[in-house]
């Protein structure tokens, strides 16, 4: 079979899907190819599992810190929370992204879709059966990342989980070793020790290396009282028992740890290893590089959007470029002008200092923008306010012996906040005025009238300007 559409995309995740319905509103035919399930990895093996699975503990210890009004010994029903957890997924059923889909003017092409010619892919069916698909005007890639298996000897070889497994885990293992100290390996930990597993977590550096170095602290030092074990060491060999049981961790500087199941959490690879882009003059298996309009430099109709191009790897950013690939490429279509500017609709202008992240650990770690060091490094006049989160009334109120703190990056030169960062509990949702403040590069004189509701923890806003003026 053949068709011609005016955009193909090639991935029907949360990004994907929101280019196609962008374009779409535009006034483009668009069909999107998929060869698993329509909703992607987040739907179905990140985002809402694994926030499932976390928020059940999060939730007891919230309880727990109110002045003794849940007995202390109250424990998760852990087949109850995988049962929540399958409710989010749909039970891995995509009926009702595919009605969403179909209910947006949008087609699925359901298969393996590869680029094998300008403006053209080629999906094959479970079945064997082609369909060649011509594009009239783009085609954007949207085909996401994979977990990153590090060069480990024997690691291949133990059939080791990744998020995926991790995330969809149907019977609890009564111990789990992680490999990694970024987002991944730390929620996960945080989630498992809730649920009763005996967690170990093995980070050759400090955790949440990303972030600000007190972040990865207050998590570290919470997660070790939650009883997760932390290894800082990398494993030189890995085995499991003979019987398929345990799996072995070896090092030269640390003793062995061993554990039933071991999940990798090392990084991300992009899924472009399969995806015809020789064809077109890229190198399979890379990232895409793409300008601020998501478009490959030097095409004129490819587009690469979400992790695939490696400049935010966030479901919320990729959604985010989403909505400008697929306005820019209806305008395109539709012979209107492009708006390249920052900060113009056509413009991915946030993932270069403005992108903001929840890590939904044991405190949570809010963040958005620039990091002290990456402000000195970016050659930013810059000063750093520290505040104690735990001293704000709405903190006292919020848990008994609240812990947790809030950094404000400012750019002295412009008077304007350039990154903020948030560590303690349910600091999630102060993230979001933190980021309209760097977006909107709200000067400092004009933010000190958004004055905090009382008693909450939106007072830390107060109290970091506060400090800001007085010098300290």
């Amino acid at each position: 079979m053949s068709r011609t559409v005016d955009l193909v995309v090639i991935g029907a995740g949360p990004v994907g899907e929101n280019v196609a319905d962008y374009a779409h509103r535009g006034g483009l035919s668009v069909v999107v190819v998929e060869s698993e399930l329509v909703g992607g990895e987040c739907s179905y093996w990140a985002c809402m599992p694994s926030k499932a699975l976390i928020r059940s503990g999060a939730a007891l210890r919230a309880a727990k810190r109110t002045g003794g009004s849940i007995p202390e010994d109250t424990a998760l029903d852990p087949l109850k929370v995988l049962a929540r957890r399958d409710s989010f997924t749909s039970d891995w059923s995509d009926a009702g992204q595919v009605e969403w889909l179909e209910g947006a003017g949008l087609e699925l092409v359901r298969g393996h879709g590869r680029l094998t010619g300008e403006r053209e892919v080629t999906v094959t069916a479970a079945d064997g059966t082609t369909t060649v698909l011509s594009a009239t005007h783009a085609v954007a890639v949207c085909t996401g990342s994979a977990a990153l298996l590090p060069d480990i000897a024997g690691l291949a070889e133990v059939r080791p989980w990744t998020s995926r497994e991790a995330t969809s885990v149907q019977a609890l293992p009564s111990s789990v070793a992680f490999l990694g100290g970024g987002v991944v390996a730390v929620e996960l930990a945080t989630a498992y020790r809730s649920l009763g597993v005996d967690v170990t977590l093995v980070a050759r550096r400090g955790l949440l290396g990303a972030n600000e170095p007190f972040a990865g602290e207050l998590v570290e030092s919470s997660l070790r009282e939650l009883g997760v074990t932390i290894v800082h060491a990398s494993p030189t060999a890995v085995s499991r028992a003979a019987d398929g049981g345990a799996v072995t961790l070896d090092f030269d500087d640390h003793d062995a740890v061993t554990a039933d199941e071991l999940v990798v959490a090392t990084g991300r690879t992009p899924r472009t290893d399969d995806l015809g882009l020789e064809t077109v003059g890229l190198e399979p298996g890379a990232w895409i590089d793409v300008d601020d309009q998501l478009r490959v430099p030097g095409s004129d109709w490819l587009y690469a959007v979400g992790d695939v191009n490696h400049r935010a790897l966030l479901t919320h950013q990729g959604k985010y470029q989403a909505r400008a690939a697929g306005a820019v490429i209806a305008a395109r279509a539709n012979g209107e002008d492009v708006d390249p500017s920052p900060w113009s609709d056509h413009a991915a202008t946030a993932d270069h200092r403005a992108v903001p992240q929840v890590v939904f650990s044991e405190p949570e770690v809010a963040a958005v923008g620039l990091t002290a060091k990456q402000a000195e490094q970016a050659g930013i006049d810059h000063r750093v306010v520290d505040y104690d989160l735990g001293g704000i009334a709405g903190s006292s109120l919020h848990a008994d012996g609240y812990t947790g703190q809030a950094r404000m990056v400012v750019d002295e030169e412009r008077g304007v906040i350039v990154g903020m960062t948030f560590v303690g509990q349910d600091v999630a949702e102060l993230v979001h005025a933190a980021t309209i403040a760097v977006v909107g590069e709200v000067p400092l004189h004009r933010l000190w009238h958004a004055v905090p509701s009382y008693p909450t923890m939106s007072e830390i806003w107060l109290r970091l300007l506060e400090t800001y003026r007085s010098g300290a």
